[in-house]
C-alpha cells in the first residue's frame, strides 16, 4: 500500500496451505527512505528495518548495538541495589551461600554467571537444581530446609522464586536469607525475600521486562561490581571483567525466546561475539560433541547448544547444564557434554513419540474443532520434560494456544506446559485458573506457562481456558498473517541477499528472521526424508533453480502439496546458507505455500 501499512492478501493469498493470509510486513515509507539515505541501505533491507519499528534516529544503533549505549542503570530495577549490597556483604564476610536454579537453559546460564562471579572473588558457590519429576518447578520448603541443613545462610534463586510464597515464608521461618532473581510475571504482593529483583514485578521501573533471567543476572553482576567498588573490596581482589561472560547471558536470552530488542538485543549480539571465541570450556565441549563449528549464531545457541543443555533437566539429571556451563575443567566439561548429548538423543525420541500420540488424540477424538480457542491435550505417561516442546510443535501446527499435560496415574497428578499464540496471554489465564482453584500450581508469562493439575479437573480446566481466551484467541486468529519482507525470484535469492540481511541479526522475537516470498515457482524433485521433512527444488520461469526444505511437514497439507508437485506454487520461507561441497549458496526453508489456481 502507498502508506506502507502492509496489505493483507499479498500475492492474493487470503488462506494458504497453513491457513494464513499473507501480507507485506507494514512499514512507514518515509522511514524506509530515511534509512536508505542515512545508512546507505538497499530498499529491501531499509524496508525490513522500518517494518521492525526502528525509527530513523535508531537505525545505526540497531544495526550495530552496543552495551555502552544501551546498558540500563541497575538502580532502576526494584531491589537491585539491595540485592547487590546483600551479596557483596556475604562475599566479604565469607557467608556460606548457594544458588538455586531452574532446570532450563535460562536457569543454567544464570547460575553459571553467579558461580563464575563468586569464583572470581575467591568463593565457590554450590548449585542446587530441583529434579523436575520429584520436586517440580521452583523452590520449595523442603529444598530450602535441605540447603539450610547443608550450611547455607544465604540462597540466591535464579529464573524462579518470584511466586514462591510458601517456600520463601518457610525460609524466613528457619532463618535462611533468600535473594530472588527472576523475570516471570508477578501478581499481588511479592513474597517475603531479602531482595526480589524482577523487571516484571509491578513496582519495577527498569522497563526491561523482556529480559530473560540471565539478562537480569548480568545486570546484577554490574551492580555487584559497582557495590564492591564502593566498599573497597577491589583493594584486595581483582575486579571481575563481566564482559567475558556475555556468552552465557546471550545463550539464556536466545534459548528463553525473549524479545531481542533494546538492551536485550545488544546483550545477545555482543554475547554471540564472545561465544564465538569458545572460551567457555562447557560450551566448547558441547559444540564439539554436537559436531558444530564456526562463529556462534542464533542457530548454535537455539538449536545446537540449547536443546542439549535442556536435555539434562528434561530426561536426565537436572543439574548437568549448570555444572557444564560453570566448570573450568575441560575434562569434566567433555564428560558432561557427552552425557548431555546422549540424553538429547533420548529426549528427541520421547518428544517424537509424545507428539505423534498427541496429534492422534486431537485429530481422532476431538476432530479438531476449528473454533476452539485453545487446545488442551493429556496423556498417560507423557514425560513432563517434553510436554513443553510438544506444546510448541502443536502450536505451530494448529496456530492456536496449546496446553499439553502428562498424567501420572499412580500419583493422580498431571503436569503440563503451555505455549501461546502472539496476542494471547496464556500465562495470565493459567494464573487465573490457579486463583479459581482449578490448579495445584501454575504460572508463567504471556507466551509460555506451566501447571500442575488433578486429572479429573482437566475438562473443567479446558472449559475455563476456552472461556478466558475466547476473545483474545479470536483476535489472534484474525490477525494471524504471514508477514513477508520481500518478493524475490530464485535467481534473486542468492548469497549476496542473504549476506545483506545478516546485518539484522540476531533474529528472534521482536526481530523476526526475514521472510521472502516467491511467485509461481515450479516444485520438482520433491522427496520425503527422514524426520518427516520434505526436500525439493524450486524453479522459476527462467529455469533458475533453488534448493528448498520444509521441516516437519510430511504429514501436513503443506508437505503433501509439495510432494504432489502438481503445478506452480507461491512459496514463502527463510534463506539459509548452503555450503555443501563448498558451493557457498543458499537454500530456502519453506514456511508456507499457496496454490495460485485457488486464489480466485
Amino acid at each position: 500500500m502507498a502508506d506502507g501499512s502492509g496489505a493483507i492478501a499479498f500475492l492474493g493469498v487470503e488462506r494458504s496451505l497453513t491457513g494464513r493470509a499473507w501480507r507485506e510486513r507494514p512499514a512507514d515509507l518515509r522511514i524506509v527512505r530515511a534509512h536508505q539515505q542515512k545508512l546507505g541501505l538497499g530498499e529491501y533491507l531499509a524496508r525490513a528495518l522500518a517494518s521492525r519499528g526502528v525509527a530513523e534516529v535508531d537505525g545505526e544503533s540497531y544495526l550495530t548495538p552496543t552495551l555502552k549505549g544501551l546498558f540500563p542503570d541497575p538502580s532502576t530495577f526494584a531491589d537491585m541495589d539491595k540485592a547487590a549490597e546483600i551479596l557483596i556483604d556475604a562475599i566479604a564476610r565469607g557467608r556460606p551461600c548457594a544458588v538455586f536454579a531452574d532446570y532450563d537453559v535460562d536457569g543454567a546460564t544464570s547460575s553459571a554467571l553467579l558461580v563464575r562471579y563468586f569464583r572470581a572473588l575467591g568463593c565457590e558457590l554450590p548449585i542446587y537444581v530441583p529434579d523436575r519429576l520429584v520436586e517440580g518447578y521452583g523452590p520449595s520448603p523442603i529444598a530450602f530446609r535441605r540447603l539450610k541443613d547443608q550450611g547455607a545462610e544465604l540462597v540466591v534463586t535464579v529464573d524462579c522464586g518470584a511466586a514462591a510464597h510458601d517456600a520463601l515464608t518457610a525460609a524466613a521461618q528457619i532463618g535462611l536469607d533468600v535473594v530472588v532473581i527472576d523475570h516471570h510475571l508477578m501478581r499481588g504482593t511479592p513474597p517475603p525475600a531479602a531482595a526480589l529483583v524482577n523487571p516484571n514485578r509491578p513496582d519495577c521501573g527498569s522497563g526491561q521486562g523482556n529480559l530473560a533471567a540471565a539478562g537480569v543476572t548480568f545486570v546484577l553482576l554490574a551492580a555487584l561490581n559497582r557495590r564492591a567498588r564502593a566498599v573497597g573490596l577491589f583493594e584486595t581482589h581483582e575486579e571481575p571483567d563481566i564482559r567475558k561472560w556475555l556468552d552465557l547471558a546471550a545463550l539464556g536470552a536466545i534459548c528463553d525466546v525473549t524479545a531481542l530488542v533494546g538492551f536485550n538485543r545488544a546483550l545477545a549480539s555482543q554475547g554471540l561475539k564472545v561465544m564465538s571465541a569458545w572460551g567457555n570450556p562447557g560450551l566448547k565441549a558441547l559444540l564439539e560433541v554436537a559436531g558444530g563449528k564456526g562463529p556462534a549464531g542464533v542457530f548454535h545457541a537455539g538449536f545446537v547448544l540449547g536443546p542439549r543443555i535442556n536435555a539434562g533437566g528434561r530426561v536426565g539429571r537436572s543439574d548437568l547444564g549448570a555444572r557444564l556451563l560453570s566448570t573450568d575443567d575441560p575434562v569434566l566439561a567433555r564428560e558432561l557434554a557427552q552425557e548431555l548429548d546422549a540424553l538429547n538423543v533420548t529426549r528427541k525420541q520421547v518428544e517424537q513419540d509424545t507428539l505423534e500420540e498427541a496429534v492422534r488424540w486431537i485429530e481422532q477424538r476431538s476432530n479438531l474443532d476449528p473454533d476452539a480457542p485453545v487446545l488442551v491435550v493429556a496423556g498417560l505417561g507423557w514425560h513432563p520434560g517434553v510436554v513443553g516442546i510438544v506444546a510448541s510443535r502443536l502450536r505451530e501446527r494448529y496456530r492456536k494456544p496449546v496446553v499439553v499435560i502428562g498424567l501420572d496415574e499412580a500419583a493422580n497428578i498431571g503436569k503440563g506446559s503451555g505455549r501461546s499464540q502472539l496476542g494471547v496471554n496464556l500465562g495470565a489465564a493459567i494464573q487465573s485458573a490457579f486463583d479459581a482453584g482449578l490448579l495445584l500450581a501454575g504460572g508463567g508469562h504471556a507466551m509460555a506457562a506451566g501447571l500442575t493439575i488433578r486429572p479429573d479437573v482437566i475438562p473443567e480446566f479446558r472449559a475455563f481456558l476456552s472461556e478466558q481466551l475466547a476473545v483474545e484467541s479470536a483476535a489472534a486468529f484474525a490477525a494471524d498473517a504471514l508477514d513477508i519482507d520481500a518478493l524475490v525470484s530464485p535467481s534473486g535469492a542468492d548469497r549476496a541477499l542473504w549476506t545483506e540481511f545478516q546485518r539484522l541479526t540476531p533474529f528472534g522475537p521482536g526481530n523476526p528472521e526475514p521472510m521472502f516470498a516467491m511467485a509461481s515457482v515450479r516444485v520438482e524433485r520433491a522427496m520425503a526424508v527422514k524426520g518427516g521433512h520434505v526436500r525439493c527444488t524450486l524453479i522459476d520461469s527462467n529455469g533458475t533453480k533453488l534448493r528448498a526444505v520444509a521441516w516437519r511437514s510430511g504429514d501436513t497439507d503443506l508437505g503433501r502439496r509439495l510432494l504432489a508437485g502438481d503445478g506452480a506454487l507461491h512459496v514463502a520461507g527463510r534463506l539459509k546458507p548452503d555450503d555443501w561441497s563448498g558451493r557457498e549458496g543458499v537454500e530456502l526453508e519453506i514456511e508456507d505455500a499457496a496454490d495460485p489456481r485457488r486464489l480466485a
